[in-house]
């Protein structure tokens, strides 16, 4: 439908019109989102953070400590190193109290400084905004600018910028799975024919697809559509977190007319101005597409370029700054002055759990010993009796060496109970092993006990694990089973039911049958 005459024209840098969400048209097709740089005090601080972190993400593979990669996620083998730590398969709770601390402390942050993660720190932000965005303003031009000569934005341009988008995606792709394989085997992956390693090579190349298809179009729709961050966003912050927000106040009602500071009642509203010239800069440099003069949400990223956008239109004009900034929701409706902090009590609750997590974590590492042993039943029956009185348990002890070096041990059983009698052994045969440093071994074996050593069905021992010099290095209880006992053994045997029943063929009288028949 044609618009109307009298209607105004469409403002070019006004990309709301005809939209219903920022990444879709209203015929229900891809609205590709080209946002306006705006240059300013928040961008070249973001810019150094991304630089910063760039370079970290990448050269920190490469580092070792102990040597041992910085960090290595080994998910193949179950070992998790962390800066010269390596977790095993038995340190869950360790790994579980690092994700909630890391957890935690984003929601701290969160608390504090809205989704600043999100805008400075974000991985697919700092790669988009630092480096697809910018190859692409490259080949294709700048949007609100001239293009300079026939290069930009021709049909070669377009090709090589996803020739160069393919190039940093493999670099990416390559830099991340280094996390996971370990530099070594990445080189030998790139460096060998697929042929060799028809597995890695296909991990490798759905890597680089997901890489490409994520950067070069899927874009921003990660933050809107596939992060849940944005959704927990109102349950994360409070009237007095601080948000990249419009102060409606100051700017309502906009206009290209001169801002009056005082109206006076004589004057009709409309007359008055608002500092906002509706000017849609804010909405040319988003990155995500959307008004920030609509309030907050769930689509901001708080990545800030509103602010310079708008700071830029301010100064030009000879205003003052701050129109868009950061600003908690308590300050915009004049509860609390700008910039003022209050203390509130999830910002207690978040460091103190945190604090609280971490020294759990640190009191396991602190006490936790080279070996870890752990002890169940083997599969099948739980206990059999061999001649002679010996009672056999199937055990299943799994040991994991924390070592780096290789060790022999020695598994020993004792009782734990004062008194007990009889042996307690394991064979020969599964009694004595040989660890690798960081090897985990599986060891099915049976203990023996004598029948005399248990009561009421049961025999608490100890396990322990000692290495060739004798000493102990890992000890677990176990309670070994057994039949259980009909009476104690210093005392006679029970007497039948039936004698106390008074049975026809026991009288009560103590005399036999056969006694009864001869005095008849």
């Amino acid at each position: 439908m044609a618009a109307p005459k009298d209607s105004p024209s469409p403002n070019p840098l006004d990309f709301t019109t005809g939209m219903v969400l920022p990444t879709l048209n209203e015929d229900g097709s891809r609205h590709w989102i080209n946002p306006r740089p705006s240059n300013g005090r928040f961008l070249t601080r973001r810019r150094a953070v991304a630089i910063g972190l760039i370079a970290l993400f990448t050269m920190l593979p490469h580092v070792t400590i102990n040597d041992k990669p910085a960090i290595l996620l080994d998910l193949v083998a179950r070992r998790f190193t962390f800066f010269g730590l390596t977790l095993l398969p038995n340190d869950t709770l360790l790994l579980a109290l690092f994700l909630v601390c890391s957890f935690l402390s984003i929601f701290f942050i969160t608390a504090i400084f809205g989704r600043v993660w999100c805008g400075w720190a974000c991985p697919q932000t700092v790669y988009m905004e630092f480096v697809y965005r910018p190859i692409q303003r490259f080949f294709d031009g700048t949007p609100g600018r001239a293009n300079k000569g026939s290069f930009v934005g021709s049909p070669l341009a377009r090709g090589l910028k996803y020739l160069t988008f393919l190039a940093i995606s493999c670099f990416l792709a390559h830099t991340f799975l280094a996390y996971f394989v370990g530099v070594d085997k990445l080189r030998v992956w790139v460096t060998q024919s697929p042929f060799d390693h028809p597995t890695p090579f296909f991990v490798m190349l759905f890597v680089v697809v997901a890489m490409m298809v994520d950067f070069a179009f899927f874009r921003e729709q990660i933050c809107m559509v596939a992060c849940p961050y944005g959704r927990f966003q109102s349950v994360l912050l409070d009237r007095f977190s601080w948000i990249v927000a419009y102060d409606k106040t100051r700017g309502e009602p906009r206009g290209k007319g001169k801002a009056t500071a005082d109206v006076s009642l004589n004057v009709i509203q409309d007359a008055r101005r608002g500092d906002c010239v509706d000017c849609n800069w804010c909405v040319a440099t988003c990155p995500t597409g959307i008004d920030i003069r609509n309030g907050l949400q769930m689509e901001c990223i708080h990545c800030t370029q509103c602010i310079d956008a708008c700071d830029s239109v301010m100064t030009k004009l000879g205003r003052a700054t701050g129109l868009i900034r950061y600003a908690s929701q308590a300050e915009l409706s004049g509860d609390v002055a700008r910039g003022a902090f209050k203390l509130r009590p999830r910002l207690v609750i978040y460091p103190a759990i945190v604090t609280l997590l971490l020294s759990l974590g640190i009191s396991i590492l602190l006490f936790r010993g080279p070996l870890s042993v752990s002890v169940s039943r083997s599969r099948g029956v739980t206990f059999s009796q061999l001649p002679g009185g010996v009672i056999t348990n199937p055990l299943s002890i799994k040991v994991i060496n924390r070592r780096e070096t290789q060790g022999n041990y020695h598994l020993i059983a004792s009782p734990r109970r004062q008194g007990a009698a009889g042996h307690l052994m394991f064979p020969a045969e599964t009694a004595n092993f040989v660890l690798n440093g960081g090897e985990a071994r599986l060891i099915n074996t049976v203990v023996e006990a004598d029948l005399a050593s248990f009561v009421n069905g049961s025999m608490p021992i100890t396990i322990s694990v000692v290495d060739d010099t004798g000493a102990t290095v890992a000890e677990r209880m176990y309670n070994l089973q057994g039949p259980m006992q009909r009476f104690d053994k210093a005392g006679p045997p029970a007497q039948d039911k039936k004698a106390d029943d008074g049975d026809a063929d026991h009288p009560k009288d103590g005399s036999s049958p056969e006694k009864e028949e001869h005095s008849k």
